[in-house]
C-alpha cells in the first residue's frame, strides 16, 4: 500500500528533530547527531507500522523497538512521549538528570516502552534475534490454526558502530541461519562515527555481508526526506516471513545543523548556542521556545495509539475464543507470561544418597536440568556448540527456525551473540534461556552477563570446566580470575556446586529466582557426593552457605570454607585436622552472594566470629575471600595461570593437596 506523507509528516519528524535538540541542550549533554538523521526513518515506523499501545505498554502481542544505537536516546523518548507513554514533557526536560525516566542511554524498567538497555554497541542489535527467535517459539509453543496469539515484529534501529561490533556479526549469522523473517533492522547509514569519517575505519560492504548471511537487504537512499520510501521498504520487509531484513537508510549525522550536519562534530556533544539555534529554524519551531509538540504532531501520534489499541482489542477478542477452544493451552499461557510454573515442577529433581558414585557436577546438573526442563517447557537452552560437554541439552530436539519447533538453539561458537539473544528471550517475557559453555570463554560473554544483571533479566549462565583440573589443555582454557569476574557484577548470583546434591539444587534455585540473573559454574571432573549434602544442599543453596560437617570434641577452633571441587578436599583436611585433636568444621559456600544476603544470625551461626582460625580454599583467583576468613586466616587459591599436565598434577603443583591445607590451617591457627 503506497503511502503519500503530508505535511503534518513532516511537522511531526521535525518535531522530534526540535525534542532532540531541547533535551540535548538542557542537559548541556548528549549525542544530536543519530536524532537528527534518523528521525524520518524513525517516524515511519512509528507512525505507520510499529503496533503498541501506551495504555497497556506490556502487551504480550506488541511489536518490539529495540534502540540499539542507545546514544541516540532522545530520539526514543522523543517518539514515547508523543506516542503517549507515561513519559510527560517534564521527564524529558530532565534528561540525564538524577531520577529521571529519560537517562543518557535507554534503560529497561526506568523508562515505559523501553524494551531493553542499550548503548554498548552492538547489543541492541544481538537482543533484538532473541525477541524475534521468543515470538517463533512461543507461536509454535501456543498458536492454533485461526488463533494466533503471537504475530508480532521486532525492530532495531541500529548504526554504523553497532554493525562494526563483532557481536552484531555473530548474532546476525544465527538469525539468517534461522530464518527469523520478523526481525527487521533500520540502519542509520550515516557515514560518520565519532572519530570522523567511516571510510577511516569501516569500508566493507555491508550489503554483501548481511546477503550472505542469509538476510534480504533494501536501502533508501534519501533517508533525510524519502518518509515514503522508508514505509515501502518497511512494507517489503515484513512481507518477506522467510529472511530477516536489513533497510539501509542513508541519512545525514546532524541533519538541520548548519555547520555541523555531516560531520563527527554532530555525534557526541550539544549542538550548542547559534547552532541549535539555527537548527531549530530550519525545523519551523522558534528557538526561544523550548519542549514545543504542536497539536497536529499529537493527534498523528493519537492515531498510531489508537490503531494499536484496536489491535490489541481484537486479539483480546482471539485470546478469548482461544481459551474457549484450548482451556488447558490457555491456562499454561497465562501461566508462562506470569512466570508461574505448575506446582509440581521441581517433583522429579534427583535427589543423591551418601555414598552415592561420584559424579562430575557437570553431569549431575544435567540430570537435574533434563528432570526439571521436562516440566517446564518455557525453559529453552543455547549452547556455544558444546552441548555435549557442558551435558545442557534438554528434551525437545533442536530450534527449527523456519516452524519455531524445538527447545536447543545451536548458537555455534558464538558466545558473545548467544548470551545477548538469550537476554532477548529472557527480556520478551514467557520463557526461561539458559546458555551454557565452558567458564573460560565467560570473557567472551561478560557485557552481555553485565547487561543482564542491569536489567535484571532472569538468564541462567552455565559454564562447566571450572578449574585448574581442565589439566592437559593448559592455561588457556583453565580459568583463575573468572569466578571472582563474575562475583564482581552486581545482582549476579554465582553458584559453585561442591557435589550431585548442591548442583541439582542449584538448578532448583536458578529456575525459581525471579528479578536477577545466574550464573552456574560446574566442574569437568568427578566429585564424591559430599556426607548430608542431601539433606542440607537446598537450604545451603539458598543461604548461599552451610556447615557441611561438624566439628567433633567440642566447639570448632578451625574453619575450613570452600566451594566446589575444593570442598571434598576441605572434608579431607578436616579429617586429619580432627585425627590431630582440632575440632573442625567444614563450611560450603555455594553462593557467596547467597551467604551476604543470608540473615546475619545464620551467617553467625554458620561462622562464628569468635573462630579466628580460617582457611578459604578455592581453586581460583583469592580476591573477595580475606573478607571471610580475617586478617589471621589463610586463602588456598589461585594467583597465577594455569599449566598443561594432568589435571591431578596441575591441581597438586598448586597446593590443592590435604597436606598443603593442613599446613595452611596450623599456620592459622597460631596466629588466632
Amino acid at each position: 500500500m503506497s503511502w503519500s506523507p503530508d505535511s503534518t509528516d513532516l511537522l511531526c519528524v521535525n518535531t522530534i528533530r526540535s525534542l532532540a535538540v531541547d533535551m540535548i541542550e538542557t542537559a548541556k549533554s548528549g549525542h544530536p547527531g543519530l536524532p537528527l538523521g534518523a528521525a524520518p526513518m524513525a517516524h515511519a515506523l512509528w507512525s505507520r507500522r510499529l503496533v503498541f499501545d501506551p495504555q497497556a505498554p506490556d502487551w504480550a502481542d506488541r511489536d518490539r523497538f529495540i534502540l540499539s544505537a542507545g546514544h541516540g536516546s532522545t530520539l526514543q523518548y522523543a517518539l514515547l512521549h508523543l506516542a503517549g507513554f507515561d513519559l510527560p514533557l517534564e521527564e524529558l526536560r530532565r534528561f540525564r538528570q538524577w531520577g529521571s525516566r529519560a537517562p543518557g542511554h535507554p534503560e529497561r524498567g526506568v523508562t515505559p516502552g523501553v524494551e531493553a538497555t542499550t548503548g554498548p554497541l552492538g547489543q541492541g542489535s544481538a537482543i533484538a534475534v532473541g525477541f524475534a527467535l521468543a515470538e517463533r517459539l512461543l507461536a509454535a509453543r501456543f498458536n492454533k490454526p485461526g488463533h494466533a496469539i503471537f504475530d508480532h515484529f521486532t525492530y532495531a534501529l541500529v548504526s554504523d558502530g553497532d554493525l562494526m561490533e563483532g557481536i552484531s556479526a555473530e548474532a546476525a549469522s544465527l538469525a539468517g541461519r534461522l530464518g527469523l523473517g520478523k526481525l527487521i533492522y533500520l540502519y542509520d547509514s550515516n557515514g560518520i562515527s565519532l572519530d570522523g569519517p567511516l571510510s577511516e575505519t569501516f569500508t566493507e560492504d555491508v550489503a554483501a555481508r548481511y546477503r550472505a548471511y542469509g538476510w534480504q537487504v533494501l536501502e533508501v537512499v534519501e533517508g533525510d526526506e524519502d518518509l515514503a520510501g522508508i514505509e515501502a521498504a518497511l512494507e517489503a520487509a515484513a512481507a518477506d516471513l522467510a529472511r530477516p531484513t536489513l533497510i539501509i537508510v542513508r541519512t545525514t549525522i546532524g541533519y538541520g545543523a548548519p555547520t555541523k550536519q555531516g560531520t563527527n562534530h554532530a555525534h557526541g556533544a550539544p549542538l550548542g548556542g547559534e547552532e541549535a539555534r539555527r537548527a531549530k529554524e530550519a525545523f519551523g519551531f522558534d528557538p526561544d521556545k523550548t519542549f514545543v509538540v504542536p497539536d497536529a504532531a499529537r493527534a498523528r501520534y493519537a492515531e498510531a495509539a489508537a490503531r494499536g489499541r484496536a489491535r490489541r482489542a481484537a486479539w483480546l477478542e482471539r485470546l478469548a475464543a482461544y481459551e474457549a477452544a484450548y482451556p488447558t493451552l490457555a491456562a499454561e499461557l497465562k501461566a508462562t507470561l506470569a512466570g508461574e510454573p505448575a506446582a509440581d515442577w521441581d517433583a522429579d529433581l534427583p535427589s543423591f544418597a551418601d555414598g552415592s558414585k561420584a559424579l562430575a557436577t557437570r553431569e549431575s546438573a544435567g540430570l537435574a536440568l533434563t528432570a526439571l526442563a521436562a516440566r517446564r517447557p518455557d525453559v529453552v537452552g543455547l549452547d556455544a556448540d558444546l552441548s555435549s560437554s557442558t551435558k545442557t541439552r534438554i528434551g525437545g530436539g533442536d530450534v527449527d527456525g523456519a516452524t519455531g519447533a524445538g527447545r536447543n538453539v545451536r548458537c555455534g561458537v558464538r558466545e558473545h551473540a548467544m548470551a545477548a539473544i538469550a537476554n532477548g528471550l529472557a527480556a520478551h517475557g514467557g520463557l526461561r534461556p539458559y546458555t551454557a559453555t565452558f567458564l573460560a570463554f565467560s570473557d567472551y560473554m561478560r557485557p552481555s552477563i553485565r547487561l543482564a544483571a542491569l536489567d535484571r533479566l532472569e538468564t541462567i549462565f552455565v559454564f562447566t570446566h571450572d578449574s585448574l583440573a581442565v589439566g592437559e589443555d593448559g592455561p588457556t582454557h583453565q580459568p583463575v580470575e573468572q569466578v571472582a569476574a563474575l562475583r564482581a557484577i552486581p545482582r549476579l548470583a554465582v553458584l559453585r556446586p561442591g557435589d550431585a546434591n548442591e548442583a541439582a539444587e542449584g538448578w532448583r534455585w536458578a529456575l525459581g529466582k525471579r528479578g536477577a540473573p545466574t550464573a552456574i559454574v560446574l566442574s569437568r571432573q568427578k566429585l564424591p557426593t559430599l556426607p548430608g549434602s542431601a539433606a542440607k544442599a537446598r537450604e545451603g543453596i539458598a543461604r548461599g552457605g552451610y556447615t557441611l560437617v561438624e566439628a567433633e570434641g567440642g566447639a570448632p577452633k578451625l574453619l575450613l570454607l570452600a566451594t566446589g571441587s575444593e570442598v571434598a578436599l576441605a572434608v579431607a583436611a578436616r579429617d586429619e585436622m580432627q585425627k590431630r585433636g582440632v575440632p573442625t568444621r567444614v563450611v560450603s559456600l555455594p553462593c557467596l552472594e547467597n551467604f551476604a544476603a543470608a540473615d546475619p544470625a545464620w551467617r553467625e551461626a554458620t561462622l562464628p566470629a569468635a573462630v579466628k582460625a580460617r582457611v578459604a580454599i578455592e581453586a581460583g583467583l583469592p580476591l573477595g575471600w580475606r573478607e571471610l576468613v580475617g586478617d589471621a586466616g589463610e586463602i588456598v587459591g589461585v594467583s597465577d595461570f594455569g599449566a598443561s599436565a594432568p589435571g591431578e598434577e596441575v591441581l597438586a603443583r598448586y597446593g590443592f593437596t590435604t597436606e598443603n591445607v593442613v599446613a595452611a590451617a596450623e599456620r592459622t591457627l597460631s596466629r588466632a
